[in-house]
């Protein structure tokens, strides 16, 4: 069997896209892993208009990568902050990835922007690819996708 035989539309990565793929909640999910919670903050920070603010933060909610927390602020009505939930925090690793590449081949001759570092030791984070014995993969030639029971075949084969 080749990759092109089976169908994508249960892709893993497909679907992870369906729910962050978005330019503007990938800049959501970076203020909330900096600790921006607030509506409000995260417009004025992202520079993002409110109607699709609100559209990308009901998105993450109903997929359970942000959670609401109710607050009120004296004298005003009660707000809701967006707080990550497990399943949010599980996006860590990509969004250093993302991180990590941008440094690598998207900054300008100054460096990047931001660093981020172990708080414990003080040393750069990355993201490291490996298999569940440890060992590091330097290369998508160093692993093997293989379709599992849940993968359907094409039902209309792909010209080549």
């Amino acid at each position: 069997m080749d990759w092109l035989d089976f169908d994508t539309a249960g892709c893993s990565i497909q679907k992870t896209l369906d729910v962050i793929g978005e330019k503007w909640t990938v800049l959501i999910l970076r203020e909330a892993f900096n600790g921006v919670r607030r509506f409000d903050q995260i417009r004025d920070h992202v520079g993002v208009s409110d109607p699709v603010l609100s559209d990308r933060l009901r998105k993450l909610v109903n997929a359970g990568v942000l959670a609401t927390t109710p607050y009120r602020e004296p004298g005003r009505r009660a707000r809701s902050e967006y707080r990550l939930t497990s399943k949010g925090f599980d996006l860590y690793p990509v969004m250093i990835s993302l991180l990590r590449w941008g440094d690598e081949h998207c900054t300008d001759t100054d460096g990047p922007p931001l660093e981020v570092f172990h708080r414990d030791c003080g040393e750069p984070v990355r993201a490291v690819v490996e298999c569940a014995a440890g060992h590091s993969l330097a290369s998508p030639k160093e692993a093997l996708a293989s379709p599992t029971s849940a993968a359907t075949m094409r039902s209309v084969p792909v010209r080549g």
